[in-house]
């Protein structure tokens, strides 16, 4: 037996966050909205997916945002990315570079923590 792939990242958010999570995930990352099954809908949330990445948004009304723990989005324009979060009033950290890979973190609408990638 072993794990041959990842299906999708869930992360959490607050009751009445799926207007932010669309502004953010789909508006700034640009992870579309996909449709949850019709048995998930009445929980609230929302999924998101380019190419094979898919993020749900699931509602816990005791959220706690992840504040160390992380999905890594690889993108391929990192800066043009950051621009656009700071266009949008979104702070990003810089890190130390790793092997060639330029990151960045910043949090979305609820303050989870993403980092953000890019291969050199």
């Amino acid at each position: 037996m072993r794990i041959i792939g990842m299906d999708h990242v869930q992360l959490a958010m607050p009751v009445n966050g799926e207007a932010a999570a669309r502004a953010f995930y789909d508006g700034l990352l640009g992870l579309r909205e996909v449709a949850k099954p019709a048995q998930l809908i009445s929980r609230g949330g929302c999924w998101f997916q380019a190419g094979t990445v898919k993020v749900h948004l699931g509602v816990d009304p005791n959220f706690i945002p992840a504040g160390k723990a992380h999905p890594a989005f690889v993108v391929d324009d990192l800066a043009l990315l950051q621009q656009k979060l700071e266009a949008a009033g979104i702070t990003l950290s810089d890190e130390a570079p790793l092997d060639g890979i330029e990151r960045r973190f910043v949090h979305d609408p609820f303050g989870n923590r993403i980092e953000l990638m890019q291969y050199r």
